[in-house]
């Protein structure tokens, strides 16, 4: 099992930005997949985005792609997300994830394997 833990959620004007932080202990991330998703109130949590293990191979959302950059520093045991261009539909808690296959690219829900605990991540208009 890996432990999560986000950080760097706040509030935003829209077309701000933010970089948020995911680190894991408990196991080393270099051996998950390692994704983000978001939760926004009254909605299904959804797949934002994904990375392999290598960190060579990235999947977005169409709603986040160009604006979101998912990265990985392994010798750190830390996952980020660089969250550029924000707009209001991006207000949501935003969720940390691992999993142990080899899905990066359309990362599911039912992969997951552990969660963070969420970043709240709020962007005015």
């Amino acid at each position: 099992q890996v432990q999560l833990v986000e950080s760097g959620g706040g509030l935003v004007q829209a077309g701000g930005s933010l970089r948020l932080s995911c680190a894991a202990s408990g196991r080393t991330v270099s051996s998950w997949v390692m994704g983000w998703f978001r939760q926004a109130p009254g909605k299904e949590r959804e797949f934002v985005t994904a990375i392999s293990r290598s960190g060579g191979m990235t999947g977005y959302a169409d709603s986040v792609k160009g604006r979101f950059t998912i990265s990985r520093d392994n010798a750190k045991n830390t996952v980020y997300l660089q969250m550029n261009s924000l707009k209001p539909e991006d207000t949501a808690v935003y969720y940390c994830a691992s999993a142990l296959g080899d899905n990066w690219y359309r990362l599911g829900i039912d992969e997951v394997s552990s969660w963070g605990q969420g970043t709240q991540v709020t962007v005015s208009s």
